[in-house]
């Protein structure tokens, strides 16, 4: 009878070896993705020929003194002010219903429109026919947005 196995013996690669394994490796994944490999040094000859490369390695090369003058420009007040109130109309977007956004501003396009052409117009506005436009249900329909709109931005501001 044979004697049991007691021991396992782990084999050692030397660091030729390993270095052999890891060349077969590569040349197995090149010969897989050589479409992939050829377009992307189809894209680095064309970036460096713009001289796209160039800029990118004098800016890593120049990587702290980029950081500090991005760094100093982001943290001026102007720029954070654009950043809180970016973040401010997010927030109140993000709170607004869409459709109602997106009906407000087709009307208030509509209303561009014919503000523009009764400007071309040069359409003189009397009291009397001021008062007579108050009866057209769209004129009547924008006073009531108008002044509800006013009274709850009121109450905002409150």
């Amino acid at each position: 009878m044979a004697t049991p196995i007691s021991t396992v013996k782990k084999q050692q690669l030397t660091e030729e070896q390993i270095k052999e394994q890891k060349l077969e490796n590569l040349k197995q994944l090149l010969s897989e993705n050589e479409d992939t490999i050829n377009e992307i040094f189809s894209i680095l000859g064309d970036l460096n020929a713009i001289g796209a490369l160039e800029a990118v390695t004098k800016l890593l090369e120049a990587k702290e003194e980029v950081a500090h003058i991005v760094l100093g420009q982001v943290t001026r007040k102007p720029v954070t002010n654009i950043i809180n109130n970016l973040m401010g109309a997010a927030g109140a977007l993000s709170a607004m219903d869409p459709e109602k956004t997106t009906k407000l501003i087709e009307s208030l396009t509509t209303g561009l429109d014919e503000a523009n052409k009764a400007v071309d117009t040069d359409e003189k506005v009397s009291v009397f026919k001021l008062a007579k436009m108050l009866n057209d249900p769209d004129v009547n329909r924008a006073m009531n947005f108008g002044i509800h709109f006013l009274k709850g931005l009121g109450k905002g501001l409150k």
